[in-house]
């Protein structure tokens, strides 16, 4: 008897130590907005892979092949960081592209658990996202979703790159973004 209860306590510690020593979960982020107006004029102002004109903090936007699958762009921020991201696919017909952040800048640099960390422009890692316009008679529904991890990969993330704060400016981003595209595409 004792042994038994030894060995369900060994499991038992063991299944707890994993269970607390995993890292990052994924996350998930998705908004829509209803637009009134003709999707096909929704989309002609973001079909363009190298135009993010209509996000906001966005500087410049260049990309090396357009709306090509693999095209590379870089998203030059107001503050002066960048964001390079790679489309990942692109269908005109559909009114949607997905593409995936591959490299950011870093937004400062921070001391965590005695180690210099650097915190990037959006505070999130595997970042692979998607947007699409949808006709719903005389409006559209944009609907733009991300995937993606917290930027600290390690367990006990500081606070600049938490899930709290990976979520929150995809969150500000996404939200701005599409209300931009609405007050753009209702003129």
């Amino acid at each position: 008897m004792k042994r038994i209860t030894l060995i369900v306590s060994a499991l038992l510690f063991f299944f707890t130590v994993i269970a607390n020593a995993h890292g990052p979960v994924r996350q998930k982020w998705e908004q829509e907005i209803t637009i009134n107006a003709p999707a096909e004029k929704v989309w002609a102002i973001i079909k363009n892979y190298d135009d993010m004109s209509w996000l906001p903090g966005i500087k410049s936007t260049t990309a090396d092949k357009g709306n090509s699958k693999g095209s590379v762009r870089v998203l030059t921020l107001q503050d002066g960081g960048t964001i390079t991201e790679e489309l990942k696919k692109y269908d005109d017909k559909k009114m949607a592209y997905a593409y995936k952040i591959t490299e950011m800048s870093t937004a400062k640099t921070i001391t965590h658990s005695g180690v210099e960390e650097k915190v990037p422009v959006l505070p999130v890692d595997n970042y692979a996202a998607s947007i699409e316009v949808e006709a719903k008679g005389d409006t559209a529904v944009v609907s733009w979703k991300a995937g993606y991890y917290r930027a600290y990969m390690n367990n006990n993330p500081p606070e600049e790159m938490n899930e709290e704060a990976a979520n929150s400016a995809v969150e500000a981003t996404f939200k701005s973004g599409l209300e931009n595209l609405k007050i753009l595409a209702e003129k």
